[in-house]
């Protein structure tokens, strides 16, 4: 039976193998403002100015808007919403990366990442290893079009069973393998090679055989220019399904967390059950 996990999770399973459908998003890292240094900067300038927000991203990034016209003596009406949407407008885009998140990521398919890496620019990764973490009791993202049908989810689960079982089996046989000096030495490793580094290796080979569909968990630090472009890109009705979920659930924790940066955003809900997100201030 499926062991429970905090993600959606799909018809029951053998033990050892747990089906997930939707993502999970843990914000574990913001910004915080200095308020005693931006005084000093504006008293060494002769001027006083206090941001109506006490959001650290939505501070920052209106302070480094402001630097570059030094308009803080004489800021518009409306606060920094109006500011931060007068960005958007014009597309000034480049001091939305002043705006920093850390995010986690879990219940995702490495299908997923390394779509989610092409994301370069104003991005940092750190993903779950393969090598060193054990997959005999593992996840796996079932794509929604082959869960909503009955023989569709037979045929898929059962090649997850088959994988994961191969996986199982190959990890232990190498592992027992390379305990042996010859075979150790034929596989370059070094004749005294402790358990962690034949462990390592067995893994590093039966993971050969582990699907796209594998579960994994990815730490992601993003600007706020760069996490737009994420959503944008990988929220459009264009973009696949999974990566879709996960744009919509970051445009989700985003909104809450700095609404002046994100909450231009629409959800439209798409035939599939999931949403497109659409802005009027694209590729700002």
């Amino acid at each position: 039976m499926v062991v429970p996990t905090p993600h959606a999770v799909a018809n029951s399973v053998d033990t050892g193998i747990r089906v997930i459908t939707e993502p999970s998003v843990y914000v574990l890292g913001r910004q915080t403002v200095d308020d005693t240094e931006l005084d000093r900067f504006l008293a060494d300038h002769g001027v006083n100015w206090e941001s109506d927000s006490e959001i650290a991203g939505e501070v920052l990034t209106e302070t480094a808007g402001r630097l570059c016209y030094m308009s803080f003596a004489k800021p518009r009406p409306g606060g920094n919403a109006a500011y931060l949407t007068h960005i958007k407008e014009v597309g000034h885009g480049s001091v939305l990366e002043h705006a920093v998140w850390n995010l986690l990521f879990t219940g995702v398919s490495r299908s997923l990442t390394h779509e989610l890496v092409r994301h370069r620019a104003g991005f940092g990764f750190s993903q779950l290893s393969q090598r060193y973490v054990d997959e005999s009791v593992a996840e796996y993202v079932e794509p929604d079009i082959i869960a909503n049908d009955p023989e569709l989810h037979a045929i898929w689960l059962e090649t997850v069973k088959q994988s994961h079982a191969a996986y199982v089996k190959l990890a232990e046989a190498l592992n027992a393998k390379l305990a042996d000096p010859a075979a150790a030495t034929a596989a370059m490793l070094p004749p005294n090679s402790d358990r962690t580094t034949r462990r390592k290796t067995a893994r590093q080979a039966a993971r050969s055989v582990l699907p796209n569909a594998t579960e994994t968990k990815i730490f992601v630090t993003g600007n706020a220019r760069a996490l737009r472009h994420f959503i944008e890109m990988r929220g459009s009705a264009f973009a696949e399904p999974e990566i879709r979920k996960l744009a919509t659930a970051v445009l989700d924790v985003l909104v809450k967390d700095a609404p002046n940066l994100f909450s231009d955003y629409q959800k439209v809900p798409l035939p599939d059950g999931t949403f497109e997100v659409t802005t009027q201030y694209k590729k700002v």
